[in-house]
């Protein structure tokens, strides 16, 4: 050991292999809870209270460090995505509700082998106000309750876990047979969600005060709650009237008030308005107990509203009524030729037919009157005024001409009103003239197939000719244009789009929006013939798609490689051509083949003028889509080892150690690395110390290095990074932030057990093990039957005393080695050795533990030790020791008399200091032999 100026840090390199390992995960809780229990062997089950904060840690291992993801089967966890915490090891939830209550998994992955997923169910416990609804006989008197009726009286209330009731009339408990005229039951389809009490037979003595108190027995601390309903012979079901026409038919900006009152019920009733499908009231309106005052009324605020009326007696009461709000909307006409002949043109001396349609609210006040060149019409021989029935919506007027003569020619006019008024009425001028004729359609030449690229804003156009000039409605069809084909959205996500210039402007357009479009005249505001269309071709062409985009490469000096650039899509597909370039050192060129959609470029030995950005553009008409390989000698960052226990223990009081351990990531990609630069930083400061590692020889892929830091300032923490340098310069950095803990724990949860090690020299071996994958086929009557946690899925050591084992076999497990400071003095410092320990079984032997210290000569001294049966049940057990040498810790098994003696150990713990509130058992440590 040396000491290094200026860090005076105690600088360790040593190496030993280590195989990349695949994550293991469990999950442990760290907030407020109710209970944690196990059920079915397979799930844990994480009880906690509506309102408080849900923590629950996910504890990984595993080598690279895998990362962590939080998820949810449905709901709860679900709705946070894009959440932070979802990525962390913690997921916390605070004021957890009741349907963010579920099963959590908790998934590990660091790309070797499947990830390792567990799963916890959270149950949310809670429970809601009860509510008392009173109900009578089916057929009996619906207004009051009289005597030899029958009562029902209903209590309901939300909870989790389910609740339990009970009922009083007065301060008495009402429990079934306790009075003939009374019944308690559960109606069978609703088990443990309510709680009838049935009156049979109504007696004076039942007209009284009840209370239904609702119980989950206060479990995670939730008190009981209660209902009162007050029965006498007053007790009846809500009613209620308007006082209000219905339909109410108000003008457009008026101020409505609707007016509702209870005509009967006791208890007097709740009075509420609602629109029907949950729709919401109207933003602008106040409602104040039965009214409802609606200012500045539009048209979307007309429909029907419903006053109800709720006093837990009976079903509620519910009337109804429409506000209509008078309006005319849609507009629109068309023109009829001759139906008689198959023309579409309007002809002399033939009949022509103008229909004027309008959307009219109410629609028994439409009224319509039709003008010619701005004077009144009315019906004639000739000039047939129709219209169609009053209460059908929309409402159409027609004028049919018969024996159309050039006196006819000229404008006509629709003009369609409410009766009362409220609104401004609509007019619609149809020219009838020798001009007036169906449209033509077509589309301009050298525009039916239009080829524009990708961003570009591209005009689809049809001209359209005719008096009067039609709507164009544009659609998507299939390449081949037939009736059939099926329709595809236009680009702003509809199924049409009207245009009134015959022009078609899509902006940006993409690659999607490619295909063919459809124009055609629509049958309003126009002829009311068959539509004319027309197609339009669009080819939208874009650069080529290729892969990788960007991608980086590791190379060593002198290695060949290559490299692919790939062609996904593009359009044209003709005449590609591929360039490639290091920088802007051109290096080859070429064009595409039919069959191939790959291009490579070769290097044979790559020296230092290689290294650099190689690109390969692959153009067509359209522009070029670019392949980008950063070829670079920088070693790969390495990664740091978390899975082992770090700290070093040494003797003077305000200083610590830490073991600092990572393996090279592909350590064979680049030249061999030279040596790595340690930086390190107290967090609370912003200097960096910074010091070179040498490396001799070459580093294997797995290999584990391992370099010890002490004469850290306790508490600090610090942060390090670490990064390897080759001869092409510095690789990339990690870094890890060291915390000091003054602990070293094991639960033996992974593996690789914390780095504890089966003894070479003893009779068999320690086993690790879970409640859940344990077999106790042989041996039923002894062993644990979970971790000290509870948990069955948890892991703990334990020692097998089925055959072949005989009577004082033993099972030695060894700590890892502690490090002490070579300039410790005679009297080491204290550390409290505590562990828990399950003894359960009618043979069992002993568990001892001894202090193994390295000084000049190893030697070993029993400093606990406990013999025979102790229940089952898992103990703690905590021991002072003072060791002045690097140290391990000795757990030993003794096997008993018999097959029913299984030992076994949990969650071991070397603290700083002497232990505080050691368990009885812990002065078994007293006996001080050394062997």
């Amino acid at each position: 050991q040396t000491h290094i100026e200026p860090l005076n840090w105690l600088l360790v390199l040593c190496c030993c292999c280590v195989s990349t390992a695949p994550p293991s995960v469990r999950i442990v809780h760290s907030g407020q809870t109710c209970s944690v229990e196990e059920e079915r062997y397979s799930e844990r089950v994480y009880t906690i209270r509506e309102g408080e904060t849900l923590e629950l840690q996910c504890l990984v291992t595993g080598h690279p460090r895998p990362q962590i993801r939080w998820t949810k089967t449905a709901g709860g966890a679900s709705d946070r995505q894009g959440d932070s915490s979802l990525h962390s090891d913690t997921l916390k939830i605070e004021t957890i509700s009741r349907h963010q209550g579920g099963r959590y998994y908790c998934k590990a992955d660091n790309g070797l082998g499947s990830p390792a997923i567990r799963s916890i169910r959270v149950d949310v416990y809670y429970l809601d106000d009860p509510v008392i609804t009173v109900h009578q006989s089916v057929g009996e008197s619906k207004e009051q309750f009289y005597f030899e009726r029958t009562v029902f009286l209903r209590c309901v209330a939300n909870s989790n876990p389910p609740v339990h009731y009970t009922w009083r009339r007065g301060r008495e408990v009402l429990s079934q047979g306790y009075d003939s005229g009374v019944e308690i039951y559960e109606p069978f389809f609703t088990q443990g969600e309510t709680k009838i009490l049935k009156l049979k037979n109504l007696r004076p003595q039942d007209y009284a005060d009840y209370t239904c108190i609702s119980s989950v027995r206060n479990v995670c601390g939730i008190g009981d709650k209660s209902a009162r309903f007050s029965l006498n012979n007053r007790t009846a079901p809500p009613s209620i009237k308007l006082l209000l026409d219905d339909p109410l038919v108000v003008n457009p900006g008026e101020t409505i008030t609707l007016v509702c009152v209870a005509s009967g019920g006791d208890p007097p009733p709740t009075l509420s308005w609602v629109r029907p499908g949950g729709e919401e009231l109207p933003r602008r309106s106040r409602v104040k107990g039965g009214t409802l005052t609606v200012p500045a009324i539009t048209v979307d605020d007309g429909g029907a509203y419903s006053c109800v009326a709720s006093n837990n007696v009976g079903n509620p009461a519910k009337k109804s009524s429409t506000i209509l709000v008078r309006g005319l909307r849609k507009g629109r006409f068309w023109i009829t030729p001759d139906p008689y002949h198959n023309d579409d043109n309007i002809q002399i001396g033939r009949e022509v037919k103008i229909s004027c349609q309008v959307e009219a609210t109410p629609p028994e006040e439409l009224q319509f009157s039709w003008l010619k060149n701005g004077r009144p019409l009315r019906s004639s021989e000739r000039m047939v005024i129709t219209h169609t029935d009053t209460e059908v919506s929309p409402g159409t007027t027609n004028l049919d001409i018969i024996d159309l003569k050039f006196t006819d020619f000229g404008t006509y006019t629709c003009v369609a009103a409410l009766r009362n008024g409220g609104t401004p009425e609509i007019s619609i001028d149809v020219n009838i003239s020798s001009t007036t004729v169906p449209p033509v359609l077509t589309v301009p030449r050298g525009r039916s197939h239009l080829i524009a690229q990708e961003g570009d804003t591209v005009d689809l156009q049809c001209l359209v000719s005719g008096k009067p000039k039609p709507i164009i409605l544009w659609s998507r069809v299939e390449e081949s244009g037939s009736a059939a084909a099926a329709v595809l959205l236009m680009p702003d996500g509809s199924a049409q789009m009207e245009s009134y210039d015959g022009v078609l402007r899509i902006t940006n357009v993409s690659r999607d929006m490619s295909g063919t479009y459809r124009c055609q005249t629509s049958q309003y505001n126009g002829f009311n013939v068959k539509p004319r269309e027309a197609l339009i071709q669009l080819v939208v062409q874009f650069p080529p798609v290729v892969e990788p985009v960007y991608t980086e490469i590791r190379q060593a000096l002198g290695r060949a490689f290559s490299l692919t650039c790939r062609l996904l899509r593009a359009h044209p597909a003709r005449l590609l051509r591929y360039e490639w370039k290091l920088g802007t050192r051109l290096l080859t060129v070429g064009q595409f083949s039919d069959q191939k959609d790959d291009t490579n470029y070769h290097v044979r030995a790559l020296n230092r003028e290689g290294y650099g950005e190689y690109t390969c553009d692959i153009t067509n008409e359209a522009g070029a889509g670019r392949c980008t390989f950063l070829v670079t000698g920088k070693a790969y960052a390495p990664e740091f080892y978390y899975d082992t226990y770090s700290a070093l223990w040494q003797n003077r009081p305000r200083v610590y150690g830490f073991k600092l351990q990572w393996t090279q990531m592909e350590p064979n990609a680049v030249d061999r690395i030279l040596a790595y630069r340690l930086g390190i930083r107290q967090m609370s400061q912003s200097r960096w110390w910074e010091q070179e590692i040498p490396m001799e020889g070459t580093i294997q892929k797995g290999e584990l290095l391992t370099y010890n830091l002490t004469e850290l300032v306790k508490p600090e923490s610090y942060l390090v990074r670490l990064t390897p340098i080759t001869r092409y310069g510095e690789g990339d950095a990690t870094e890890r932030i060291i915390t000091y803990s003054g602990e070293f724990q094991c639960g033996f949860e992974d593996e690789a057990l914390c780095l504890f090690s089966q003894d070479k020299t003893d009779e068999f071996d320690w086993t690790r093990h879970s409640a859940v994958t344990r077999d106790t086929k042989y041996t039923p009557n002894t062993g644990p039957s979970s971790d000290h946690t509870g948990s069955k899925q948890g892991f703990y050591m334990y020692i097998e005393t089925s055959r072949p084992r005989l009577d004082g076999d033993k099972a030695r497990l060894l700590s890892p080695t502690f490090n002490m400071n070579a300039k410790s003095s005679s009297s080491g410092p204290s550390y409290c050795f505590s562990f828990y320990y399950h003894m359960y079984g009618k043979h069992i032997g002993a568990l001892n533990v001894f202090l193994r210290q390295k000084g000049q000569t190893v030697t070993d001294t029993s400093v606990w030790s406990l013999i025979g049966n102790q229940g089952d049940r898992w103990r703690q057990a905590k021991v002072n020791i003072q060791p002045t040498a690097a140290f391990q810790m000795v757990m030993e098994g003794v096997r008993g008399a018999g097959i029913e003696g299984d030992i076994a150990i949990d969650d071991v713990t070397i603290e700083e200091g002497k232990c505080k509130d050691p368990p009885p058992n812990s002065n078994l440590a007293l006996i001080g032999r050394q062997r």
